[in-house]
């Protein structure tokens, strides 16, 4: 899959992106709104195998997004299973000099329709910190509405805080 834009190019993910991906990635302001797994800090063979990782799966779930060449963030889906499988996860970062440019509204958008028009995917949902407003604005811009905020469901920098989850149904 390869999205191109004025502004971005979405496209799978290539060794070559090692470099620019960890440079973007190694933020504490990136860190503070993502899951724990993701590294901090975030370090080259950190980038090495994400991209190693993403390119054994079979199917094409995690883009990076790319500007003037460089890889500066990513976007990927978790496809649900089982009883769920019409359900997928969404989620992505962007590097900090490229917020507030609203860039990331248009690659949801666009991962929203390339998700619904490709793959047996009917719902994508967005479970998002309560301290990330940006992000909630992001999904509700691309069309997502809030469905719950489950009160102290997660723990981020050891602290206890309520997850807002954000759907859109095709």
């Amino acid at each position: 899959m390869k999205i191109e834009r004025e502004k971005y190019i979405l496209r799978q993910l290539n060794i070559n992106d090692a470099d620019s991906i960890a440079k973007h990635a190694n933020n504490i302001n990136i860190w503070n709104n993502v899951r724990d797994y993701f590294p901090h800090p975030y370090v080259k063979q950190n980038a090495i195998d994400f991209i190693t990782f993403v390119n054994q799966k079979e199917s094409i779930e995690d883009f990076t997004i790319a500007v003037d060449g460089n890889a500066v963030g990513m976007v990927g889906i978790v496809p649900q299973t089982d009883v769920e499988r019409v359900s997928a996860e969404i989620g992505y970062w962007l590097g900090e000099d490229y917020w507030n440019k609203g860039l990331m509204t248009n690659v949801v958008l666009d991962v929203v329709d390339y998700v619904f028009n490709n793959t047996p995917i009917i719902r994508l949902f967005a479970p998002v910190f309560e301290h990330n407003i940006a992000s909630m604005r992001v999904l509700e811009k691309a069309g997502f509405q809030k469905i719950a905020v489950l009160r102290n469901a997660a723990i981020k920098n050891n602290k206890i805080i309520d997850m807002h989850y954000h759907e859109l149904v095709k």
